[in-house]
């Protein structure tokens, strides 16, 4: 499953359609505007709330949490011990941890599990200015939750590329 989205994503208060790679509405973000920290909704079609992403107040570190239901489901920060800058730790609710690893500010990332693949992150087969697909590749992956990895750790690359 391929899905399409907008690079300029975390505009604070901007809601905008992910679709899917036939051009059907998918997901929808929308951006909470006016609240302390960055915010954003994850939705669907119907405009059900599927996720909450926003970021972690008091963290010692720039980490991003994603919630379902009002539960953690997964917590999102830049490795600590690893020599490549571009390497960010999912800790999900369960216990496990999901890699993600490449050159993030270039859209060119995985996201893996286990050292199995489960979403490629890349600009490299779209052809649209300012978009990146996130190409789901395992049929039992959650692709609600593997975008909104993708979100938060663009958001946290970038926020670090300001403070250098």
């Amino acid at each position: 499953m391929r899905f399409l989205v907008r690079d300029r994503l975390l505009g604070i208060g901007e809601d905008y359609w992910i679709e899917d790679e036939h051009g059907r509405k998918v997901f929808l973000v929308d951006g909470k505007a006016m609240r302390l920290r960055d915010t954003f909704e994850l939705k669907d079609a119907h405009g059900r709330v599927l996720i909450d992403i926003h970021q972690k107040m008091f963290a010692l570190r720039d980490t991003m949490v994603i919630e379902r239901d009002g539960e953690g489901l997964a917590t999102i920060r830049r490795k600590r011990l690893s020599l490549l800058r571009n390497h960010y730790r999912v800790a999900l609710a369960d216990g496990t941890e999901l890699d993600v690893s490449g050159k993030i500010l270039d859209r060119e990332f995985v996201v893996e599990y286990d050292g199995g693949l489960l979403a490629v992150i890349s600009r490299r087969w779209l052809h649209l200015r300012e978009t990146y697909g996130v190409d789901v590749v395992r049929d039992d992956a959650d692709p609600a939750l593997l975008i909104a990895v993708a979100v938060c750790v663009i958001h946290l690359a970038e926020k670090e590329r300001e403070h250098d």
